[in-house]
């Protein structure tokens, strides 16, 4: 466990990184602060992993997207392996009169097949659940630290901290993270499966109420247009023909009725692109990696088992919460879901994630090698 930095961030460090305009920047300070938040309340509640340990790699990950950098590479990948692409890009290249080979006219096409605007659109909604998440879950943390500054809270200080909490259910009241940190509360008394037990509750609370509120962003996120197909054509018949000679020669072969092959192949490869592009978005964003290079793709079921603390589970709060989402009780399998704007499926993954990982302590690993 990380020992570099003995203060956590306080809630005025927390509100500060929320106001960073810079997405980028603004979701390296949030990888780190959720980093030393979740070793801050380690030190204060040991016995497994809280909800900020699972946020700082989930927020390490969004930083890929917010960057872009992930959908680049699965896009590339993508279009490097679609047949329909191949045999699109070889029509074009036989309609148009060159480039002469399939490498050259998939190359010459490369800028105008890139969905850049539709990843700008999810990043921006990444970057904006990020940011949403962590000003008000972060600063609920730091909240919660500040009371054990000078020692145990009295029950008048956690009351009063409760209470800056508004009632009532996501995505507007704040009662699951109320019942949430009294459950971390009641866990700093409690020990062996019994603490387990209710930290595993408060970490899905908070992440029922994060996910609940995360909803919009990720619908936005995994619904970004790629491109509208008349766009996109036009792109591309001008990628194929620059020149104004081009132009004059599509017009001509138009009003021949001859472009008919040239533009039905645009279109094929119009469509092939937009659906690469979803697809990149969707398997950016159900990919989560862990410390030590882990993968976890959510369109799977988790591998492997729960801890012995957690194999059955005897808290009849945590037993109701799971059972609206858990539809495989006490197994990880059934956990994978194919659409993770679906609420009730993504919850199911992150329930059983939470609960397999509870004793994983390189989840306390720094985030960032410097």
């Amino acid at each position: 466990m990380n020992a570099a930095n003995p203060h956590p961030p306080t809630p005025d460090v927390v509100e500060r990184i929320s106001s960073l305009t810079d997405p980028i920047e603004r979701n390296r300070q949030i990888t780190q602060a959720y980093h030393e938040l979740a070793v801050a309340i380690a030190r204060l509640l040991p016995g497994g992993a809280n909800w900020c340990a699972v946020a700082t790699w989930a927020s390490r990950q969004a930083g890929q997207t917010i960057r872009r950098e992930d959908l680049r590479r699965t896009f590339e990948r993508l279009l490097a392996d679609s047949a329909d692409v191949e045999a699109a890009a070889g029509e074009l290249a036989a309609e148009a009169g060159g480039p002469e080979s399939l490498l050259g006219a998939a190359e010459a096409l490369r800028d105008a097949l890139s969905p850049a605007a539709a990843f700008a659109r999810t990043a921006d909604a990444v970057a904006h659940g990020n940011r949403k998440v962590f000003a008000e879950i972060g600063l609920a943390f730091a909240r919660f630290l500040e009371l054990f500054a000078d020692g145990p809270p009295d029950a008048a200080a956690l009351d009063a901290f409760h209470d800056t909490l508004r009632p009532g259910d996501p995505p507007d009241g704040q009662g699951l993270l109320r019942r949430a940190f009294a459950h971390y509360a009641a866990a700093l008394s409690a020990t062996g499966k019994a603490r387990a037990e209710l930290l595993l509750l408060a970490n899905l609370e908070i992440g029922f109420h994060e996910q609940t509120r995360l909803q919009p962003d990720i619908r936005a996120a995994m619904d970004a247009p790629v491109y509208e197909p008349a766009a996109l054509r036009r792109r591309l018949v001008d990628e194929l023909l620059p020149d104004a000679g081009g132009r004059l020669r599509q017009a001509v072969l138009r009003l021949g009725g001859e472009a008919a092959p040239l533009l039905a192949a645009c279109d094929r490869l119009a469509d092939e692109a937009q659906r690469l592009g979803r697809q990149a978005i969707t398997a950016a964003l159900m990919t989560l990696e862990l410390p030590g290079g882990r993968v976890l793709r959510l369109g799977r079921d988790l591998t492997g088992d729960y801890p012995a603390a957690l194999r059955t589970l005897a808290n009849p709060d945590l037993r109701a919460l799971l059972a609206g989402v858990d539809t495989t009780p006490d197994s990880p399998r059934g956990t994978g879901g194919r659409d993770w704007s679906d609420l009730p499926g993504r919850m199911h993954f992150i329930a059983d994630l939470f609960r397999a990982y509870h004793d994983d302590v390189s989840l306390y690993d720094p985030p960032f090698a410097d």
